[in-house]
């Protein structure tokens, strides 16, 4: 199947390779509803804003939830983890992670049961639980209502790093996890060490190695979708996680960056300088030039432009 639209998809920076999938909802490249999907993850727009050059919406919509439900988003996820770690010179699977939660605030359609009131961030939406390893790649990822209490968090965390990555033997986390998350690491055979705070350290500074974490939480929010808690179930959203971390993931592997509109090969003008009175163009005002090259003699390349804001 041809793409509708070589433009948006040549300027895509979310653009992956072929392959094909033909299903009762269209013939539609793996390609395109990949590219989709990390779009979607991308920007976070509505599903009925889908540029034309997509398939359809609910082709897209259709995936993500088959993905979702039968683990297929994981496990690209998982995949692309174990190459970008072997990229970086390490282990497929981690002996370490960091453990952390971050309350977002959810949006209308999300039932008021999956949703609740932080008591200690006193911001109501749902609570995201991430564990990363040393360079910062998501391990593990629970979305509960902001309500719940992090030691809880802690000990699903732990569970699903037990099953996902058995050879982790250490966990570092904040003051926020409590007795309960290092006692649950004990019988699991993880030695869990609460990170604290320096006593005497003011304004804000990266607490020693939590920072990672703190990395990570702060680079999903770049993705539009994550911005805000959009989704009706819980567990789209830990999929829409596991899509933005494979949109990272993959920027790592093929080393490539997000095209800007700035043009590194374009010829910008030089600003013009300053004339002498002599010089002074037939539309403008000879004693205006020469009162502005006498303000500012001596300082080549200096533009009138440059005194917007100085008060001159």
């Amino acid at each position: 199947m041809k793409p509708s639209s070589r433009s948006l998809r040549a300027s895509s920076p979310t653009d992956t390779s072929d392959a094909f999938v033909r299903t009762s909802k269209g013939n539609y490249g793996m390609r395109e509803i990949v590219n989709a999907l990390l779009y979607q993850a991308k920007t976070g727009c509505q599903w009925r804003c889908f540029p034309h050059g997509l398939p359809s919406k609910s082709a897209v919509y259709y995936y993500f939830g088959l993905w979702r439900d039968d683990g297929t988003a994981e496990t690209i996820h998982e995949l692309l983890r174990r190459l970008a770690r072997e990229m970086r010179r390490r282990r497929e699977h981690p002996t370490v992670v960091v453990l952390d939660s971050q309350t977002v605030r959810a949006s209308v359609n999300a039932p008021k049961e999956t949703t609740g009131l932080d008591p200690g961030k006193r911001s109501p939406g749902r609570k995201r639980g991430i564990a990363t390893d040393v360079i910062g790649l998501v391990i593990a990822v629970i979305v509960v209502a902001a309500s719940v209490h992090d030691n809880a968090i802690g000990i699903t965390l732990l569970d699903k790093v037990a099953d996902s990555a058995p050879t982790v033997t250490k966990v570092w986390g904040d003051a926020a996890f409590k007795g309960a998350v290092v006692e649950h690491g004990a019988r699991l055979g993880i030695d869990v060490e609460i990170v604290h705070r320096e006593p005497d350290t003011k304004g804000f500074t990266p607490p020693p190695k939590q920072w990672v974490v703190e990395q990570t939480l702060g680079t999903l929010m770049l993705h539009g979708r994550l911005v805000r808690d959009y989704e009706t179930r819980p567990s789209s959203s830990a999929a829409w996680i596991h899509w933005s971390m494979t949109d990272l993931m993959l920027r790592r592997l093929t080393r490539s960056i997000t095209p800007t509109w700035r043009d590194p090969h374009a010829q910008h003008p030089a600003p013009p300088t300053c004339r002498s009175p002599g010089d002074a163009s037939p539309d403008r005002a000879p004693h205006r030039t020469a009162r502005r090259c006498r303000t500012h003699a001596g300082t080549p390349g200096h533009h009138p432009r440059d005194d917007a804001g100085t008060g001159r």
